[in-house]
C-alpha cells in the first residue's frame, strides 16, 4: 500500500461515517466524540503539569487486555497522569468514566496534522499500544520524537500486509515500535522474517492476567442466582444472530435447563428478534424489577436475555457450560478466556483459527468447536450426562488460564529495567 492509497482510505472512512451517521448510532457517536477534541485535550492536560503515559486501545476488548498493565503502571508510577484513548464508540462509551485513567478521549482520525498536534499537547513519556490497530502518522510521529512505543500483547499472522510484497508502508509502521511484546513464538518468527529481531519478547497475553483479576474480585448477582436456582445453566456470551439461531431449538425443547443469552449487540430490534427465537424468555431488566420469587413459578421462562453491558464477565461464574459467540461469523469467536477462568467447559462455532487461545483451549480439552445445532446439542448433552468428561474439561479450562498468567509482570520488568519511566 502506498501513502496515497492510505490517505484515500482515511478520507473514504471519514466520509463513510458522515454519510451513515444520521441513522447509525455508532457512527454518530464516532463523529460527535471527536468534536473540539484538541481544545478539550489541551484544557484537560494543561491543568496538571504532570508527565503523561498514553495508552491507546481500539475498543473495549483491547482495553480489558491492556487494563492490567495500565493499573500496574499507575500503581508503580503515581506521579504520572494516564491518557486513555479509543478509536471505537464501543470502547469509549462504556469506559469514559473509568477511574483508573486521568484523561479519556476518542483518538482523532489519523493524519499528519492530528498526530503532530496531539503529541505537541500530550508530550507522552511513553506510549502503550494495545494489540493492534496501526495508524501510520501517529506511529511515525511518535518514533520521530523518540518517544518509547511498546506494542502490548501483539499477535501476527502470515496473511497480514506486514509480511506481503505490497506491505512496505505497514513495515514502516512496525519500525516505529521500540519493543514488541507478542503472544506467541509464531508472531516473533514473523517479525524476525521482516528484520525485526532484537526488540521482540514473547510475553504471552495480558488478557490472562485480566480475567484472573476479574474472577478473583467476583461479586455476586442476586437476580442471576435466583433465576438459575439449582438447574443446569448454559451461559451464551457475545452472541450474534447466527449463534442464537443455533441455540434456540435446544433451549426451546429443554425447559429444565436455564439459558442466559448475553448478545453482543443490545439494540431494541435485536432484542426483539431474540425474544421471537426463544419462546420462553424474559429480559434481565424485566426480571430485576419483579419479585425474585417468580423463579419458583413452573411457568417461569427458562431463557434470560441480558439487555445491559458490563455484566458478562461475571455471568460465566453461574454456568454449567459456557457458549461463546462469534464462531459462526466471518470475524470469529469472541473472548473465550472470560469463561474458561471459572473452570467451565467452553463451546463455540467453527470459526476460531485466528485466535490462539481458542485453538490451544481446544487442544487442551477445555473447549469444543461445533459446526451446527445438532452437534451443539450432542456436545451439551454429553457434558451434562458424563461427569468424568465434564470435570476433565472444567479442569483443563481453568488450568489453561492460570498456567498462562504473567505477561503484565514481564512488560513491567522491561519498563523498569530500561528506566523508561522514573519514580
Amino acid at each position: 500500500m502506498s501513502i496515497t492509497v492510505y490517505n484515500l482510505f482515511l478520507l473514504l472512512y471519514r466520509l463513510g461515517m458522515q454519510v451513515i451517521a444520521p441513522w447509525n448510532p455508532k457512527a454518530k457517536l464516532w463523529l460527535a466524540g471527536r468534536k473540539d477534541f484538541f481544545e478539550k485535550l489541551r484544557f484537560s492536560i494543561g491543568k496538571s503539569g504532570k508527565p503523561v503515559i498514553w495508552m491507546h486501545c481500539a475498543s473495549l476488548g483491547e482495553f480489558e487486555q491492556g487494563r492490567p498493565l495500565l493499573e500496574a503502571v499507575r500503581m508503580n508510577y503515581p506521579d504520572y497522569r494516564i491518557l486513555l484513548t479509543f478509536f471505537s464508540p464501543s470502547g469509549y462509551e462504556v469506559k469514559k468514566n473509568y477511574e483508573g485513567a486521568d484523561y479519556i478521549f476518542y483518538m482523532p482520525m489519523d493524519n499528519r496534522h492530528n498526530a503532530a498536534k496531539m503529541l505537541e499537547i500530550v508530550n507522552p513519556a511513553i506510549v502503550l499500544w494495545i494489540k493492534y490497530e496501526y495508524w501510520y502518522y501517529y506511529l511515525t510521529a511518535i518514533r520521530d520524537r523518540k518517544i518509547p512505543l511498546l506494542l502490548v500483547s501483539g499477535i501476527f499472522r502470515p496473511d497480514q500486509p506486514f509480511f506481503k510484497s505490497y506491505g512496505s508502508l505497514h513495515r514502516k509502521m512496525l519500525a516505529s515500535f521500540t519493543h514488541f511484546f507478542v503472544q506467541t513464538n509464531d508472531s516473533k518468527n514473523l517479525l524476525n522474517s521482516v528484520g525485526i529481531s532484537q526488540q521482540v519478547t514473547v510475553s504471552g497475553d495480558t488478557r490472562f492476567d485480566r480475567v484472573v483479576q476479574i474472577a478473583d474480585n467476583f461479586s455476586s448477582l442476586p437476580v442471576i442466582e435466583n433465576f438459575c436456582g439449582n438447574d443446569p445453566v448454559i451461559v451464551a456470551g457475545s452472541t450474534w444472530p447466527d449463534d442464537e439461531e443455533e441455540l434456540d431449538h435446544y433451549a426451546n425443547t429443554h425447559p429444565h435447563i436455564k439459558f442466559i443469552i448475553a448478545p453482543h449487540e443490545i439494540y431494541e430490534e435485536h432484542l426483539k428478534e431474540i425474544e421471537k427465537l426463544f419462546h420462553a424468555s424474559i429480559r434481565y431488566s424485566q426480571l430485576a424489577n419483579k419479585n425474585p420469587q417468580i423463579i419458583s413459578d413452573p411457568q417461569t421462562p427458562n431463557v434470560l436475555i441480558i439487555d445491559n453491558i458490563g455484566m458478562l464477565s461475571r455471568l460465566y461464574k453461574y454456568a454449567t457450560i459456557t457458549y461463546i459467540g462469534g464462531g459462526f461469523g466471518d470475524d470469529g469467536v469472541h473472548n473465550v478466556l472470560e469463561a474458561a477462568v471459572y473452570a467451565k467447559p467452553v463451546v463455540f462455532g467453527p470459526e476460531y483459527d485466528k485466535y490462539i487461545e481458542a485453538i490451544e483451549l481446544v487442544e487442551n480439552g477445555g473447549a469444543f468447536s461445533v459446526k451446527h445445532a445438532q452437534e451443539l446439542k450432542k456436545k451439551i448433552n454429553h457434558l451434562l450426562c458424563n461427569k468424568e468428561d465434564y470435570e476433565r474439561a472444567c479442569k483443563a479450562a481453568g488450568d489453561y488460564v492460570h498456567n498462562n498468567m504473567g505477561a503484565t509482570k514481564k512488560i513491567m520488568s522491561y519498563i523498569q529495567a530500561n528506566r523508561l519511566l522514573t519514580t
